[in-house]
């Protein structure tokens, strides 16, 4: 990496907090470390922090809650660090924003990887074709997609809030229509290749996708289940 990465810590148990600070430090990276929400707020308006590591269970507004304030205004990259292991947690974490999602207790070498994975990760557009570039309007169904600013507008003009999580898969839905895509498939091309996430998670996440894009028609077949192979993404997409 060019640049020393600036690091916010965001735990409540003290020892961990120091520990990961000093781990990272001696690593490299810039560590700022703090023990609440309400804590965090200020040194993320007034440093340039690169990727928060979030625990879920803090007092007062938890990681899932601060996990949404982040990703509402954009926000740095978001990796939650939390005892809670069921994937229906994960996906509340993920379809937040969270760009990965380690559980305690964890090897600092795997943790280190993941960070470096993440902050690796190229930003919407980075990765395709021109065609594909963030900046532009993907339409199908009615849909406008803007992938940039996390949201579809509907053929009625109505504003559909998309997660980060929902609007990395639908990119990939969009960029890859008709194809029929394993859980394994979507997880990497989505979030990144090792990216550790349960297949019950992804039909879990596809189902909430799934439901936004049916609008008020519940036998809507924008995203068709293949028994046994993924999912495949049906209508034609264009581009502006």
């Amino acid at each position: 990496m060019n640049k020393t990465h600036n690091i916010l810590i965001v735990e409540d148990d003290l020892e961990i907090r120091d520990l990961l600070a000093g781990f990272l430090r001696a690593k490299g990276f810039g560590a700022t470390a703090c023990g609440s929400s309400e804590e965090a707020g200020p040194i993320l308006a007034r440093e340039g922090i690169d990727l928060v590591l979030l625990d879920v269970m803090l007092p007062g507004a938890d990681g899932f809650e601060l996990c949404r304030s982040l990703r509402s205004s954009g926000g740095p990259r978001i990796i939650m660090l939390t005892a809670l292991s069921e994937p229906v947690d994960k996906v509340v974490g993920l379809e937040l924003g969270a760009d990965d999602y380690v559980g305690k207790p964890f090897d600092l070498r795997e943790l280190l990887a993941r960070i470096r994975a993440v902050l690796r990760r190229p930003q919407l557009g980075d990765r395709e074709p021109r065609a594909f570039e963030a900046e532009q309007i993907l339409r199908f169904s009615g849909f406008a997609f803007h992938p940039q600013r996390r949201f579809l507008r509907s053929a009625s003009g109505l504003r559909v809030p998309l997660t980060g999580a929902e609007t990395d898969l639908l990119l990939v839905f969009c960029r890859n229509r008709r194809r029929i895509l394993s859980r394994e498939e979507l997880i990497n091309l989505s979030r990144g290749e090792g990216f550790a996430i349960a297949p019950r998670s992804v039909d879990l996440l596809v189902s909430r996708l799934r439901r936004k894009l049916s609008g008020d028609d519940p036998f809507a077949d924008v995203i068709r289940t293949v028994r046994a192979d993924g999912y495949a993404f049906q209508p034609e997409v264009s581009i502006e």
